[in-house]
């Protein structure tokens, strides 16, 4: 089932995406795609529910981030080869784990906003893993027990504050805008290898990246593992599990965002995303 939040910023509501691709309310079952929701009594609920006898959602409407008031946002870093190698790092003997704040966190299509004093911001298409019930000290053959569904995620990037500017990734992975999820949280049911789909970004109709889940270091499953030998993930918990080769920073020359720019990309099954590059008014 592919799930979704669509409205106004703050007054997002649940609702699924029929056969024909439109929007069905589901309010009378649960109000938000929250932590709650994803617990798996209330998501058999929802699995169970006949998309075909629940209101149309008539109107166009925003489309929000796919999950939202949840606990951790997650990623694992250079977890493609190709990825590791055009930026000129080795290739990690185990996942590189960092955060990125929840202040990133936007619907699929709302506007990327450059910060204050940035030179060198950037793209990465990646295959988000959402946690669907607690899960600590699992086993790696375990794993997909613990995950409800899976959704787009564009890490974007400012490369000068994570590289250049001391300390770790996260205040380069972390600002306002900086992860667009969605449109839509698939339910582990309607993907049945997360290790076989297709990634891609375009910038302004210009293919960037083109890779495939099947060429990453870590699968979903040792990811989710080893994870949880660390820390408690928890119902709703984003992981972003690192992207393929393509990101600006390993084009020779660079190449960084700018206002203007636009960004398209998706995964296979789980929905396109598409951002206009804006310049922070506050900035």
């Amino acid at each position: 089932m592919k799930l979704v939040r669509y409205g106004d910023v703050g007054s997002e509501k649940a609702g699924l995406i029929d056969k024909q691709g439109r929007i069905r309310q589901l309010v009378d079952i649960v109000d938000d795609i929250t932590p709650e929701a994803l617990h798996p009594k209330n998501l058999d609920q929802i699995l169970a529910a006949d998309p075909e006898k629940l209101p149309i959602v008539m109107t166009e409407q925003r489309i929000g981030a796919c999950i939202t008031h949840f606990q951790k946002f997650l990623a694992i870093g250079l977890n493609y080869t190709d990825h590791a190698e055009e930026t000129g790092a080795k290739a990690p003997s185990e996942p590189i784990v960092f955060s990125k704040q929840l202040n990133c966190v936007v619907g699929p299509n709302d506007d990327v906003l450059l910060p204050r004093g940035s030179v060198k911001s950037d793209w990465e298409v990646e295959l988000g893993v959402v946690i669907g019930k607690q899960a600590k000290y699992i086993k790696e053959g375990q794993a997909l027990d613990y995950v409800a569904g899976y959704c787009t995620v564009n890490d974007i990037s400012e490369r000068e504050y994570q590289i250049e500017r001391q300390g770790q990734w996260t205040k380069g992975k972390s600002c306002d805008t900086f992860g667009p999820i969605g449109p839509w949280l698939v339910t582990k049911d309607e993907v049945k290898d997360p290790q076989n789909l297709r990634l891609w970004l375009d910038l302004n109709g210009k293919s960037m990246q083109d890779g495939s889940t099947k060429d990453m270091i870590f699968g979903v499953e040792e990811i989710v593992a080893y994870v949880s030998k660390f820390m408690t993930l928890m119902p709703g918990d984003l992981i972003c599990t690192g992207t393929p080769a393509g990101v600006g920073l390993g084009k020779k020359p660079q190449i960084f965002l700018k206002a203007g720019d636009v960004m398209t990309l998706g995964v296979k099954g789980l929905g396109d995303q598409r951002q206009k590059v804006v310049a922070d008014p506050e900035a």
